[in-house]
């Protein structure tokens, strides 16, 4: 389970998160949604314990961010927009570095690192150095490593960039048997019919506050519109300025 309330994040005179509170249930894909700088990142990291909140209670797994990071970073599995990766590594090396630091047993790293590098094909990739991939592989890489240690809590911002089909579907399924499991799980993608598929509830971020929350169907409701992607844009107040855009490059082009 994960606890927001209030959580404040300031960069000097730059206030990132404003006072958001949200809770994801355990056995929970919560989507947070937003546009390119309203605050997904910063609350994700606050949430694996990489950042520190300026103010607010955050709790996760019942352990408070702020009192100990380190217990936080234990129990989450933290997949960035970005895959930071040590590059003078190849994936095997990786996983083994990844399964010391965790201290899983020999025996069920071996296990889970050959049920997930088959599971996303990267078997080919696994002697060859982590800077030398695909933007997309490493990708795999990097959520391969988030999950060998089969955290309570999952947190994945943009986790789908790069991913071909096959290996979008096979997270998606993953993600929800880990729901099955009971975990807690937050995902934040700029593919809406994704989160329309996967997110049982929904949180709006825009310019560092939720601005709505709830269902699918909750939301389509209160913005009045058919789909996420127009329930999105009327929210965030971009569905006119897209429409002028749109209609200016038809005049043009």
């Amino acid at each position: 389970m994960i606890e927001v309330e209030n959580l404040v994040k300031r960069f000097g005179s730059i206030v990132a998160v404003n006072g958001i509170s949200f809770r994801v249930n355990d056995g929970e894909i919560y989507g947070l949604l937003g546009p390119n700088g309203s605050g997904k990142s910063t609350t994700m990291k606050i949430l694996s314990g990489i950042l520190t909140p300026t103010s607010g209670r955050v709790l996760v797994g019942g352990v408070d961010v702020s009192r100990d990071p380190l217990r936080v970073k234990e129990i989450t599995g933290y997949v960035p927009e970005t895959p930071v990766l040590y590059e003078s590594l190849t994936p095997a090396e990786f996983f083994n570095f990844v399964g010391s630091v965790r201290r899983i047993p020999e025996e069920k790293l071996q296990e889970r690192v050959e049920t997930l590098v088959k599971a996303f094909g990267i078997e080919k990739y696994l002697g060859e150095m982590i800077g030398s991939l695909s933007f997309g592989t490493r990708q795999k890489v990097s959520l391969i490593s988030a999950m060998l240690h089969d955290p309570e809590v999952l947190i994945l911002d943009e986790s789908m960039n790069g991913l071909d089909p096959r290996s979008a579907r096979i997270l998606r399924e993953l993600l929800m048997d880990f729901r099955e499991e009971g975990k807690s799980i937050v995902f934040s993608t700029h593919v809406l019919a994704l989160a329309e598929t996967i997110c049982d509830r929904i949180g709006v971020i825009y310019n560092g506050e939720i601005i709505a929350e709830g269902t699918v169907k909750q939301l389509k409701e209160l913005a009045q519109e058919e789909s996420l992607e127009d329930v999105f844009l009327k929210l965030t107040e971009s569905q006119e300025e897209v429409a002028t855009i749109v209609q200016a490059l038809r005049e043009t082009l």
